[in-house]
């Protein structure tokens, strides 16, 4: 009798210990947000409030569904945010998305467009007056790249020198890890470097702060159209929230002011594509072949020496 006692009590404590677990699963509601997480952002700091806010908050405020706004360590952080579960929507870049999704699976959520473009373009920059006139006469060169986890401050200015039959490794004098692309082009106008990986959006954004004067510096090579940031979503987020959502970010700039509507990095955009092909992204993804684990970890070692 008391044997049956207590497994109807263990029975008891399992049950309500499972719906405690379940009632602070985060659902979108005020006391149980989704979590979101933003890889960060290229000016280096933490503070995505200013820039994100006003959308997640119109979101509340029309949709009912509540966030938790935060910005990762590091590109990689983000990734392991959302596969060990402490991360319902993130927003990443193309390459952390398709990291992401390989080690974890993630569901497309949106991409921002303007002017009905869902596309950037990462860039290499060079001064002027350097004589550097094509991406083969950057050999002997020294070059600064962003995080080796960024899309466009690392991996597809890597694969556009790999592909005009330049070696990061053996070719550059000088490799330097900068950590972020605005790190990346105060490099190359501190004269750190003879070269500079980041994306057109980032240029045009060191321009616009007095960072970059544009009257000594010059893109070398621009890359193909490389599909805009995208937010992803958890896989174990219920259908119904997933809709949810799709359908708010889809809709979202008709219901606040339109000077609210921003993309990665800040910049103000038109709206939201919940519909984008996320074939897109793999196939833009499968350009990338030849920047390979290895190549990045002997170019991390080569940082590592300057």
């Amino acid at each position: 009798m008391k044997f049956s006692k207590l497994i109807t009590a263990g029975i008891s404590a399992l049950i309500l210990s499972n719906t405690t677990i379940a009632a602070n699963l985060p659902d979108g509601s005020k006391d149980n947000p989704l979590r979101v997480l933003m890889v960060p952002a290229d000016t280096g700091t933490n503070d995505i409030t200013a820039d994100y806010a006003p959308v997640f908050n119109g979101i509340t405020k029309n949709y009912g569904i509540h966030f938790e706004l935060r910005a990762g360590a590091s590109y990689a952080a983000v990734v392991e945010g959302m596969c060990n579960d402490q991360a319902d929507i993130a927003w990443y870049g193309a390459v952390t998305f398709g990291q992401a999704n390989e080690k974890c699976g993630v569901d497309l959520l949106a991409v921002d467009v303007k002017k009905g473009n869902a596309s950037y373009h990462s860039g290499i920059f060079v001064r002027k007056d350097s004589g550097i006139e094509s991406i083969a006469d950057l050999k002997g060169k020294g070059m600064a790249f962003g995080s080796p986890n960024s899309t466009s401050s690392f991996n597809f200015p890597v694969a556009m020198l790999i592909a005009d039959g330049v070696d990061p490794v053996k070719d550059l004098s000088k490799v330097i890890i900068a950590g972020s692309h605005s790190a990346s082009i105060a490099a190359l106008a501190e004269g750190k470097v003879d070269a500079a990986a980041a994306s057109y959006n980032s240029f045009g954004k060191a321009v616009k702060k007095g960072a970059i004067d544009p009257a000594n510096f010059k893109p070398l090579a621009k890359s193909q159209p490389i599909p805009n940031p995208p937010l992803a979503m958890n896989k174990g987020l219920p259908a119904e929230m997933k809709a949810e959502l799709r359908k708010a970010f889809g809709e979202i700039h008709t219901k606040i002011d339109p000077a609210k509507i921003r993309g990665y990095g800040g910049k103000k955009v038109d709206s939201y594509d919940t519909n984008f092909d996320v074939q897109k992204i793999f196939d833009a993804l499968s350009k990338l072949s030849a920047v390979t684990k290895e190549v990045k970890a002997e170019m991390i070692d080569k940082a590592g020496q300057r």
